[in-house]
């Protein structure tokens, strides 16, 4: 079966999986576009990207350009000659020029469902909305935003209990899986695009941290969510002692609360959890976190204040 000479273009821990996974398969990786080293961690220490590791550890070219606009990026592209441009969570727009450039073009993993959650946040926007499903797609590039013809396409369930961390390393190793095969079916000429469809549509809108502060006043469901789909970052909070308190995890309460509860109201102090009133239901702390301190239980949060009664988000 022939082998494609592979060009890679990617930045983050989820790129890095798909990288690691080319580095040992049968295609050859010939160089690796990634972003400039960058502040990183609570430290903020200037450091390479993920991608950027993988590639150096392998001896592999790798080019850091500010922008992919002009002629620059094109040049080593194509003195790289790639069959194929594998391009995973970049994070800068790739011109239609170096799209176009390899003898079989460009292919983009995707972390979602095309069409549905097209843009910068899939994975936490499909935990908000409470989808069901979500997965892998694999699609040819176009300058368009994540709306090329899907080549490859995987689904899995998502469980009550799943946070955008345990999807992203799941979806992470899903998505090398499915890149392989789909890099093993263009060699042989077996794959067939199919336009995404027009009905379904929806954007994925980068994450902001003011979307972190719980409103108390929403249903226990959406609340449940938001810590779901903001854990590891930015990580749901609200206010306690006029402080934050990021709140880690969290279950669906089924006790009943005072009839005069206020949201943010602790209604119970429970062996492992703290019950707190919402404005639909009761949502059941098990984790928190203060600022600089370690993250504890529930449990042991409660154990030094008493909690019964006080209003968390005032």
């Amino acid at each position: 079966m022939t082998a494609l000479r592979v060009a890679f273009a990617g930045t983050p821990e989820f790129a890095r999986s798909a990288l690691q996974a080319l580095l040992g398969s049968r295609h050859p990786v010939v160089g690796v576009f990634t972003r400039p080293d960058r502040p990183r961690g609570r430290g903020q220490r200037v450091s390479a990207s993920p991608v950027k590791e993988a590639a150096l550890a392998a001896d592999v070219p790798v080019l850091q350009p500010p922008t992919l606009q002009g002629g620059a990026a094109l040049d080593v592209l194509t003195s790289w000659r790639a069959d194929v441009l594998v391009v995973v969570a970049y994070g800068l727009i790739v011109p239609q020029a170096l799209l176009d450039a390899p003898r079989l073009g460009s292919v983009n993993i995707h972390a979602s469902l095309l069409p549905r959650w097209r843009g910068a946040a899939p994975i936490q926007r499909a935990l908000l909305a409470g989808d069901a499903t979500t997965g892998i797609t694999l699609m040819r590039m176009e300058a368009a935003l994540d709306a090329g013809p899907i080549l490859l396409q995987k689904s899995i369930g998502i469980c009550a209990t799943d946070t955008s961390g345990g999807l992203h390393h799941e979806l992470a190793t899903l998505g090398a899986r499915i890149l392989l095969e789909g890099l093993d079916a263009l060699a042989a000429d077996l794959l067939q695009p199919t336009p995404q469809p027009r009905e379904g549509v929806s954007y994925a809108a980068k994450i902001a941290k003011s979307e972190a502060i719980i409103d108390w006043a929403r249903s226990a469901i959406e609340i449940d969510r938001q810590i779901r789909a903001f854990n590891p970052w930015p990580m749901a909070q609200t206010r306690f002692e006029d402080d934050q308190l990021r709140i880690l995890a969290a279950r669906i309460h089924d006790g009943a609360a005072p009839p005069a509860a206020l949201p943010g109201t602790v209604t119970a102090v429970l062996d492992d959890a703290l019950a707190v009133q919402c404005g639909t239901g009761c949502l059941a702390l098990t984790h928190v976190q203060r600022p600089g301190r370690r993250a504890v239980s529930a449990r042991e949060f409660a154990g030094s204040r008493a909690l019964l009664g006080e209003r968390l988000g005032q």
